[in-house]
């Protein structure tokens, strides 16, 4: 049986925080966000890791990042590439932006052989989640009838920053605690210990209480995702390039809405009392580097993840 994989995407550029975010040091010895994640993921019992980049970075990537962390964790590297799609399919003139974070798991598949986990190479997730997210890909596996996935969730209030308005996906449940829906909210604004974000057609606020759900692109999924998102890409793609050709994308949430209104796959909602960090904003990272000195000053990480320099 395969060992469940770490899978982490790193292609894109921070365009509002203005640089490649995911190589910005926040900790000693030159350690990024991605260094923490990772160290937390070997802890719950990750021994491998896959990144999928842009191949202009591939050189700076390894040097600041792959080769620091390889000498934890295996390593590998995928590449999200503009021009990789299904047989039949161009990309349009003037297009410029990747398809979207479905395009760059797929990237991986021929390095992804059992179960895997999916973060995001920016956000520090916290120890809880890699452990529940673990457990659950070591002891199940999809039902003949349909997929078994996760998510890890997180509370709104954990996630919001005060520096500007941030995209969060609004996890709806049934009461048996599976995933129904991941509804996309834009421009999210901190409001009290909870958020706020523009209301439906535009007119006034919709408030959101700080314990609601959300998002952060933390998934677990089975091979089976693969395969299953593999065929039906092109029906997005098909969207996708009538509706906006320079700019749509395809998200994760949107494949595995489309397979939960299918009735093709469950998702087991996870929870992680943890609070998230990430560096939405150039803003953002002063407390990140705080939280992150403060964790290691009271034992949560070493002061050099890696053991070298």
């Amino acid at each position: 049986m395969e060992k469940p994989v770490l899978v982490v995407l790193a292609a894109g550029m921070g365009s509002r925080y203005g640089g490649l975010k995911q190589m910005d040091p926040v900790g000693g010895h030159g350690q990024s966000i991605i260094d923490y994640s990772i160290y937390d993921a070997r802890r719950a019992g990750f021994e491998k890791v896959i990144f999928i980049i842009n191949r202009e970075l591939e050189a700076d990537f390894r040097e600041l990042v792959g080769a620091r962390i390889g000498r934890g964790m295996d390593t590998a590297y995928a590449f999200q590439e503009l021009e990789s799609l299904p047989r039949g399919y161009r990309v349009p003139l003037g297009r410029k932006k990747p398809w979207g974070t479905t395009h760059a798991v797929l990237a991986a598949r021929e390095l992804i052989h059992g179960p895997f986990a999916v973060i995001n190479a920016d956000d520090y997730d916290g120890p809880e989640a890699f452990r529940v997210i673990y457990d659950y890909l070591a002891h199940h596996r999809d039902r003949p009838d349909c997929f078994q996935y996760a998510m890890v969730g997180y509370r709104l209030g954990k996630t919001v920053t005060e520096h500007g308005g941030v995209t969060r996906g609004i996890c709806h449940l049934s009461p048996d605690g599976l995933l129904e829906e991941v509804e996309e909210c834009r421009d999210i604004e901190k409001d009290g210990e909870g958020g706020r974000c523009p209301a439906a057609g535009g007119s006034g606020w919709r408030t959101l209480p700080g314990d609601t759900l959300v998002s952060m692109n933390f998934w677990g999924f089975q091979h089976s995702f693969l395969e299953e998102s593999q065929a039906r890409l092109p029906l997005f793609l098909d969207r996708i390039l009538d509706e906006d050709p320079l700019g749509g994308e395809c998200y994760l949430p949107m494949m595995v809405t489309d397979m939960l209104r299918r009735g093709r796959a469950q998702v087991r909602m996870l929870s992680s009392a943890d609070k998230w960090y990430g560096v939405t904003y150039r803003e953002d990272k002063p407390s990140v580097v705080q939280a992150l000195l403060e964790k290691t000053q009271a034992g949560l990480y070493p002061e050099n993840l890696w053991g070298a320099d």
